[in-house]
């Protein structure tokens, strides 16, 4: 049998029980990775983690709320009592914040529930993650940040400020750990079509569409892909960075005109 690029290898997905988190426990488990899922929705965990066992993959349900330090410590404890390992973690829990909001209409505790958990989760996250690496002999994280968190939004303070956040955390702690064989790296998705990108009318869709150089929004799958090279041995010297997995929005603005095709010369 072939062996696959993260085979005997233990892995965390936090916010699995949908969308990018979902798919990417899935991929994971696809590609040899046992996969340890947790997220608040236990119901919706378990259909996660009974899909990936059907599918011959090995995969755990732990109820988790990334906001609290002691739920985390469970989890990574967990993790390691039943594997002996952690090898991968991908911190892509999200939730909390507010819609579009002007900063100064934007309520208090709405604002600190987005940082709870977008971005304090993931400082809990790595906190106990980390020294359970280090006891495995090193692994690598993938944060799951936003092409918001690199080129802000109007309105969207709470979610700006955790995804920003990350960036800051993810090279912080790349930087305490590169020299201990600890990875550490974020992605920032664009528009990827799950479950939260809601497109009510055929205009928003455009809008959304036309926001993207690709002209189209992104699928959770090619998400994933990028995690799995991020943690995988093709990735080895990468640590510190952020990858955007975004069809071209951090590149730049795209062209005023769209180009006819080109000409080739003489022709």
């Amino acid at each position: 049998m072939t062996e696959r690029t993260l085979d005997r290898q233990v892995a965390i997905v936090t916010g699995a029980s949908r969308g990018i988190g979902a798919v990417t426990a899935r991929v994971l488990a696809q590609e040899g990775a046992t996969v340890v899922c947790a997220a608040r929705d236990e119901a919706a965990l378990s259909e996660v983690t009974e899909e990936i066992a059907a599918n011959g993959g090995d995969a755990l349900a732990v109820p988790t709320d990334v906001g609290d330090p002691e739920s985390v410590a469970r989890l990574v404890a967990r993790t390691v009592e039943a594997y002996g390992r952690l090898d991968v973690a991908v911190n892509n829990a999200m939730g909390g914040g507010h819609p579009p909001t002007r900063l100064a209409d934007v309520a208090v505790e709405d604002y600190d529930s987005a940082l709870r958990v977008g971005l304090r989760g993931v400082f809990l996250s790595m906190k106990y993650e980390i020294p359970a690496m280090l006891g495995s002999g090193g692994g690598a994280i993938v944060n799951m940040t936003s092409t918001a968190g690199v080129h802000p939004i109007g309105g969207l303070a709470g979610y700006v400020s955790a995804k920003s956040g990350v960036i800051g955390l993810t090279r912080s702690a790349a930087l305490d750990y590169a020299e201990a064989g600890v990875r550490v790296n974020a992605l920032a998705p664009g528009p990827t079509a799950t479950r939260r990108l809601r497109t009510p009318t055929p205009d928003v869709a455009r809008r959304i569409t036309d926001s993207v150089p690709m002209r189209r929004v992104g699928t959770a799958e090619e998400v994933a892909a990028a995690v799995v090279w991020l943690c995988s041995p093709a990735a080895a010297f990468v640590t510190g960075t952020v990858l955007p997995v975004d069809g071209g929005m951090l590149a730049g603005a795209a062209p005023f005109s769209r180009p006819g095709p080109a000409r080739v010369p003489g022709a």
